[in-house]
């Protein structure tokens, strides 16, 4: 059954559209201001940026400890803001009976605003923490350098990230642009509102009009048209101006079909010339009929730029001499997969665009028209529009009856009713080949993870210790496809495959890679370069023959199971049902050598003799310390984060912390301090955590994956026990946890950027 919409204009001027959809367990609010960084004053770089971080900074009436921030995060939801170019957007997901309590926070933090001065000089240093990590991310600084030479005297060619010399708070003229700023765009006129959640119409409605009257009424502020934007003379990266209205959602059609890797497309060329490595396709800029958009290749050492640009204009050509009909029907089966798959947040967020899961309309289909005219190329090439993906077939497949073999649990904890399913399995690969086979088979799964991102689906193969790790998640039938494809794959590798080398990703942030690694090091393996060695099919094959696996099942009904059986004959190497135990946790600090100048750790305290409740709530009331002193107070960076978190079935509290200028001796003392300090159970805290640990509030990912942690822990998968010991729990348990962890024999995991000495432990 489709979603139920409601598009109003307010007597302010607000734009509000309203989302009734059944199926969500949460709801979302996502509000856009239609001004970003380019319409700052020229003179003031960063200040839309500036501004946007000063009002999760808490009002008179709704006080930092109790504003949008605390408020969400305390109740298990998401929280998070972005300021783009010509917009800039707030967004939350909370549980439905949470709705109200955060939207009223979102509206009048961003309504009635305390901006006074002597708040402003901590959050600059929060951005200028942010500004020195862009400005040594290298992927960032070549997105920088791209849209300076593609976009020259356009204001997408300045420095919008703001620092501590930009954003000049003394100068009263500064402080004058900034009050106009909000004046002039965070008004009725200039915003645009979207609820969404299973709540009726009705009643979004109503908490759309209580709380989107708080903004004063307006007109929509004219955007001054910005200048030219000259055609791109960069490889790969496409400049339009003066395209019809439409012509974003124009171009995610065009995206869609670009994205497709299967034999027909440009991509799947590439691949058969074993050119291509990886490719992200996206739009850089989008305002005022102007598009900015890049392919993003990475391609083999060996191949002609040139010629892969040639056979895109070709694909280009023949996109121009395709039934447009025929084009917008494969996207509107994508765009509604797309839709049924995404979290009330994500619904949210597309709604306040303008631009919903959808076909384009007929102004849609023009503004195609004008797109594809004006991109290079002539139909040339061996290109064809491939057949509807099996993977978007919703229905499951057709099977016998089979019984599921003893390897593969069943888990009870999400409803079939959900329409969610996963499939985890490992394999316990203890030859020495695993790290170089691994890197083998994640490349020949490449192909089938792209059709499998493409069609809304999860699909992962990763090294976790000794174990090869397959999880796929997504509707049950199209989950039951991609299985059965995978497992082909994985027994059938080429001997040319065999003999190539993948490339490395790209290096991440510090403080991802290191979570990342983190249940490597749990099983107590470092990261190592990838070794060089010669491989070939029989290598591969004598593994999988002694290969023993083990899984688990969440989300599917018995028709499923039964599907689900069958594909398993296929599954490689021998079922087994003994599960290994979970790692054991061990003292040590742990060196891992990345890229990136800062300091970065996470710290992870196992609690595996701890009752889970008590660690749960000493995890949700360290957050809003943790993060007021190292965040707020000390200005260690802008990464910084504590929560409870289960790992490789080991339940712990982590901490993370990435910073330009603390050490990380300096980091882990200031941890210390505030577990020293000890927190204060309150009696709501009880039932706000409890009330967050059962299924009907958990997205459907967290069930499952909460589910294969507890499979993993040899636990139970039993959501109400977990909240029986949440609210059994007293202060003198979590007082004894907090000792027990800053105890000199205390258990833990540092997993850091750095080498350190075990005697230099604070």
């Amino acid at each position: 059954m489709p979603d139920a919409t409601r598009h109003l204009t307010l007597a302010n001027g607000l734009q509000l559209t309203l989302r009734h959809a059944p199926r969500l367990k949460r709801s979302a609010a996502a509000l856009r201001v239609h001004a970003g960084s380019h319409d700052a004053p020229a003179q003031w770089p960063g200040l839309a940026h500036f501004l946007e971080h000063l009002l999760f900074l808490g009002t008179e009436r709704f006080p930092l400890p109790d504003g949008l921030m605390r408020y969400v995060q305390a109740l298990g939801g998401q929280v998070n803001a972005s300021t783009r170019e010509r917009t800039t957007d707030f967004f939350f997901e909370v549980p439905p009976s949470a709705l109200d309590g955060a939207l009223e926070r979102l509206c009048q933090m961003l309504a009635e605003p305390e901006l006074g001065i002597a708040r402003q000089g901590n959050e600059r240093e929060v951005i200028h923490a942010e500004f020195i990590a862009w400005s040594r991310n290298p992927q960032a600084q070549r997105q920088f350098a791209l849209l300076q030479a593609a976009a020259p005297g356009h204001p997408l060619a300045g420095f919008h990230a703001g620092n501590r010399y930009t954003l000049a708070l003394q100068d009263p003229a500064f402080q004058q642009a900034l009050k106009h700023y909000h004046q002039r765009f965070y008004q009725g006129g200039q915003i645009t509102l979207s609820l969404c959640g299973p709540q009726s119409l009705a009643q979004l409605e109503h908490l759309g009009r209580q709380f989107a009257s708080l903004f004063p009424a307006s007109g929509r502020s004219p955007h001054p048209h910005p200048p030219a934007l000259p055609k791109s003379n960069q490889p790969l990266v496409f400049a339009h101006d003066g395209l019809p209205a439409g012509s974003e959602h124009a171009l995610a059609l065009l995206l869609a079909w670009l994205d497709d890797s299967r034999p027909g497309g440009w991509l799947a060329e590439l691949r058969q010339r074993g050119w291509l490595r990886s490719c992200k396709a996206q739009a850089l800029y989008a305002h005022a009929g102007q598009l900015l958009w890049q392919v993003d290749l990475q391609l083999g050492d060996a191949t002609c730029i040139d010629e892969a640009q040639r056979l895109l204009h070709g694909w280009f050509g023949f996109m121009r001499q395709a039934d447009p009909e025929q084009l917008n029907a494969g996207f509107a089966v994508l765009e509604q997969r797309r839709e049924h798959a995404a979290s009330a947040l994500e619904l949210a967020r597309r709604d306040s665009t303008g631009r919903p899961f959808a076909a384009l309309d007929a102004q849609g289909l023009l503004a195609l028209r004008a797109l594809l005219d004006d991109l290079p190329g002539n139909a040339s090439g061996p290109w064809h529009l491939p057949a509807s993906d099996p993977l978007l077939c919703n229905e499951l497949p057709t099977a016998p009856d089979t019984s599921l073999p003893p390897a593969m649990t069943v888990s009870s904890a999400l409803p079939a009713t959900r329409q969610h399913a996963e499939v985890n399995l490992r394999w316990q690969i203890r030859s020495p080949l695993r790290q170089r086979l691994h890197a083998v088979l994640e490349q020949a799964l490449t192909p089938l993870r792209e059709r499998a991102e493409h069609a809304s689906l999860q699909l992962d193969f990763n090294l976790v210790g000794e174990y090869w790790h397959l999880r796929c998640a997504g509707l049950p039938g199209a989950v039951l496809r991609a299985s059965a494809e995978a497992f082909g794959v994985l027994r059938s590798i080429a001997d040319e495959s065999l003999a190539s080398v993948p490339p490395q990703a790209p290096p991440s942030i510090p403080i991802r890679a290191l979570l990342k690694h983190l249940p490597d090091a749990l099983h107590g393996l470092a990261a190592e370069p990838l070794p060089a060695c010669t491989l070939d099919a029989s290598q591969l094959q004598r593994i999988w023959q002694h290969a023993p696996w083990h899984g688990l099942a969440t989300g599917f009904g018995a028709a499923g199971l039964s599907v689900l059986a069958d594909v398993l004959q296929q599954c490689p190497g021998q079922a087994c049902s003994a599960r290994p135990l979970p790692p054991p946790p061990a003292r040590r600090w742990q060196q891992a050598a990345m890229a990136g100048s800062e300091q970065a750790l996470v710290l992870f305290y196992p609690l595996t003799t701890t009752p889970q409740g008590a660690g749960r709530l000493l995890g949700h009331l360290l957050q809003g310390p943790v993060y007021q002193r190292l965040r707020v107070e000390l200005q260690l960076g802008y990464a910084v984060f504590s929560t409870f978190r289960q790992v490789e079935g080991i339940a712990g509290l982590l901490f993370g912390v990435q910073s330009p200028h603390a050490s990380h001796r300096e980091i882990i003392g200031h941890l210390h301090d505030v577990l020293r300090q000890g927190v204060t159970l309150e009696s709501s805290a009880h039932q706000t955590l409890a009330a967050q640990v059962v299924e009907t509030a958990m997205t459907n990912d967290d069930v499952a994956h909460w589910a294969w942690q507890a499979y993993l822990g040899r636990q139970t998968d039993e959501l109400p026990a977990v909240q029986r010991s949440i609210l059994n729990t007293q202060q003198a348990d979590l007082d004894a946890l907090l000792r027990e962890m800053l105890a000199a024999d205390a258990p833990w995991l540092c997993l850091a950027n750095a080498a350190a000495a075990m005697d230099e432990w604070p």
